[in-house]
C-alpha cells in the first residue's frame, strides 16, 4: 500500500464530522508513529528503564 492509499484509507475511517484539524492531527500522529517504529527496528531505541528515568528527570 502506498503512502497516499495508506492516508485515504485512514481519512475514510475517521467520522464524517471530522475537522482538518483532526485529519491533519491523525496524520501527523501516524508519522511519528511510523518514525518511532522504524527507528526501533534499526537499533536507535531507547530501553524502556532510560526512558522512564528521562522522564522523571523532566518533571521536577
Amino acid at each position: 500500500m502506498t503512502i497516499k492509499e495508506a492516508a485515504k484509507h485512514m481519512i475514510d475511517a475517521l467520522p464524517d464530522e471530522v475537522t482538518l484539524d483532526d485529519i491533519i492531527h491523525a496524520l501527523y500522529i501516524r508519522a511519528k508513529c511510523e518514525r518511532g517504529e522504524r527507528e526501533i527496528r534499526a537499533g536507535r531505541g531507547v530501553p524502556h528503564k532510560s526512558a522512564r528515568k528521562r522522564l522523571r528527570k523532566r518533571a521536577r
